[in-house]
């Protein structure tokens, strides 16, 4: 995945938490994940393992799928 898929989904990730109207701590607590990793995938600056998408997802009540597609 290239440099600009990343930042798509970071933006994705922010949107849909956005809308569910979680805050970043309370995506933290629910996946076990930190603030600054989450924050970090956001930005686009991390590559998020496939493990870590599913807690996402899980957690914000959406189908792993939906991260993926970047049309909003």
């Amino acid at each position: 995945m290239d440099k600009n898929a990343f930042v798509k989904l970071g933006y994705k990730i922010k949107y849909l938490r956005a809308q569910k109207g979680v805050s970043q701590l309370d995506l933290s607590l629910k996946t076990g994940l930190t603030t600054r990793t989450i924050s970090r995938i956001e930005c686009g600056i991390i590559d998020p393992k496939y493990s870590t998408l599913v807690k996402i997802s899980e957690a914000l009540g959406v189908e792993l799928t939906e991260l993926l597609v970047f049309t909003l």
